[in-house]
Order: C-alpha cells, then sequence, then structure tokens
C-alpha cells in the first residue's frame, strides 16, 4: 500500500522524485524508461534501500488503492534480467494485489502477503485460497489476519511461512515490501504492532544473504511512519540507534551563497524539516508502544491458515 498521503510527488521528464515531507533523509529517485525501472546494480551491493516507494495496488491498466505506478512489479522485472527465481514478501497491512495479479500466472515469481483480511477492507482480496493461476498456481501465497496482532504472533507466523517459502522456492533474489500502516497508532486502527516487530521479520530475510530491494509501503500516522523507518534503516546497516529523536537544526555560519548546489538543497530539506519536529511529542523518542486492542486472531484459525499454506508449497517445484 503506497504512503502517497505522506509524499510529494513530481514527475518531470521521466524523472519521479519522491521525498517525505518530515524528513530529509528519506528521498529516492527512480528513472522511467520505456516501462522499466533503472535502480542501483541489486546484485553487485545488496541490499539497496529504497523508503517510501511502493505502489503496490496499481494494475497494468488501471490506478488503484492511490497507487497509479506500480514499481514493485517494475523491480521485480528488472531483477528477473538478472535473477531466475525472485520472492516478493508484503508485509503491509493491505494485501498487495497489485503485484500478486502481475505474477499469478508465473512459476519464476512467487508472492507472498500477509496483511489484515476482513469484509469491506480493501482490497478484498488475498484469502488463503488464492494461490495464483495457470503455471503460477501454488506461487502466490496469502497469509489472512485480523485485528489486533503484536509482534510476537506476527514474527512467529511470518516466520513459519517464510522458512517453509524459502524451502520450496529457493529464491535467487528477494523484493521485500515494509509497511508502516500495521504500526500501532496507524489511522487504519488495525493491527497493533511495533517497529520492532517489523525490524525482526526484516533480520529473518537479510539473514538469507540474497540480493534483496527494500521497499517503503503504507504508513498513514506521518511520526510512526519516519519512526519505524528510520529504525529499519538502522537495522540494514547494523546500527543501534538512540532512542532520543534530535532536533533538527540548520547549521549556523554557513549562508547558502558559500554553498554548492547539493549543499543548498540539502540545507532547504533542512529547514523545512524544523516544522515537523513536533510532530515526536511529547516522548520524542524513536520507540512505539502498542495500544490495548484485542488481539482478534484466534490460535486455532493461525495455524490452519500455516497448514494450509504448507500443503499448497508442497506442489510447487
Amino acid at each position: 500500500m503506497p504512503t502517497c498521503s505522506t509524499c510529494r510527488r513530481s514527475v518531470k521528464r521521466g524523472m519521479m522524485t519522491i521525498r517525505s515531507p518530515w524528513s530529509m533523509d528519506w528521498v529516492m529517485t527512480v528513472q522511467l524508461q520505456k516501462g522499466s525501472l533503472s535502480m542501483q546494480q541489486l546484485w553487485e551491493e545488496p541490499p539497496s534501500l529504497q523508503p517510501s516507494a511502493c505502489w503496490t495496488a496499481s494494475a497494468r491498466d488501471e490506478a488503484s488503492g492511490f497507487c497509479y505506478l506500480n514499481d514493485a512489479v517494475l523491480g521485480i522485472l528488472r531483477l528477473r534480467q538478472k535473477f531466475d527465481r525472485v520472492l516478493y514478501i508484503d508485509l503491509d497491512l493491505h494485501h498487495g494485489d497489485g503485484v500478486e495479479d502481475a505474477f499469478s500466472f508465473t512459476s519464476k515469481v512467487m508472492t507472498v502477503s500477509l496483511h489484515k483480511f476482513s469484509p469491506g477492507f480493501f482490497p478484498g482480496t488475498g484469502d488463503v485460497t488464492d494461490v495464483g493461476l495457470g503455471k503460477g498456481r501454488y506461487y502466490s501465497v496469502n497469509v489472512p489476519i485480523q485485528d489486533g496482532i503484536q509482534d510476537e504472533k506476527y514474527y512467529q507466523i511470518c516466520e513459519t511461512v517464510l522458512k517453509e517459502v524459502y524451502a520450496a522456492f529457493n529464491p535467487d533474489a528477494v523484493v521485500l515490501q515494509l509497511g508502516a500502516d500495521t504500526i500501532a497508532g496507524d489511522p487504519m486502527c488495525s493491527f497493533n504492532m511495533t517497529p520492532d516487530g517489523v525490524g525482526k521479520c526484516l533480520k529473518y530475510v537479510l539473514q538469507w544473504q540474497l540480493a534483496t530491494l527494500i521497499l517503503g509501503g503504507g504508513g498513514y500516522n506521518l511520526a510512526n511512519t519516519a519512526r519505524c523507518w528510520t529504525y529499519l534503516t538502522g537495522v540494514i546497516l547494523g546500527r543501534t540507534l538512540c532512542s532520543e529523536i534530535p532536533d533538527h537544526e540548520v547549521p549556523v555560519g554557513c549562508p547558502p551563497s558559500s554553498l554548492s548546489q547539493p549543499e543548498t538543497s540539502l540545507l532547504t530539506l533542512l529547514s523545512s524539516s524544523l516544522q515537523f519536529f513536533t510532530e515526536y511529542g511529547p516522548d520524542y523518542v524513536l520507540e512505539i508502544t502498542p495500544s490495548c486492542r484485542p488481539d482478534r486472531n484466534e490460535p486455532q484459525r493461525i495455524q490452519e491458515i500455516l497448514n494450509s499454506i504448507k500443503g499448497n508449497l508442497k506442489h510447487v517445484v
């Protein structure tokens, strides 16, 4: 699910720049050339991080769910030029329907989506019985989850599924989508997780030591989304971050006229981020505390889902 409501977008001469409004750190530019995504040579310097960049609901012929360009699909297509089997993992609150539909007929791309599945909740797809079509049958893995799930149970489900998927599919590369709309305090009011739980899932994938493209995703509480992706960046870099969120200050004694263009742009970003610092109050810390939302996921139903997935994966060759 995208973060279009939380980012500024501009399209000019085939270039798309996406900038988070709350931090100078989240800047990503992609080059669009004849329907392909020009990215860093992922297989030479994994993992590659493209935060705030995932519009997974859009289809080939229509926009959907705030998404008009499915960059995850374009990234997978580019990876397929180098790698035979690509695994897409969607840990967003919403079902990754656009990516699944794009590869539902192939056995070269397996899609795995953990998401909320409930009547009336967008996009309304992604039941455990949705497994792909034709040659791609059993190469779509869906894990429907109910409201209130917290870190420990979510990670147990994710680890169990990904362990089976890795053994059955044996991927050569991974595209991992990490939505922040699963985090407690998000306006979606569904899951009850923290960045620590998402980070554990990320660590599990990274320990495979495969070429990995990491994407952002949904997240509608701006401060918590920034907290989440900052924490996940620390996980990727192997850095332990300070709990206290630092104030954003423009360096003193650096008149713009004396700086190069990149340095001037950096100062502009720094200045624009000042107005968002108060959004992290009143505690101004990186950690997020779960709410008292009850967990609606019954252990028996979760086990039934996991057993169904294990059975389906036996058909993967």
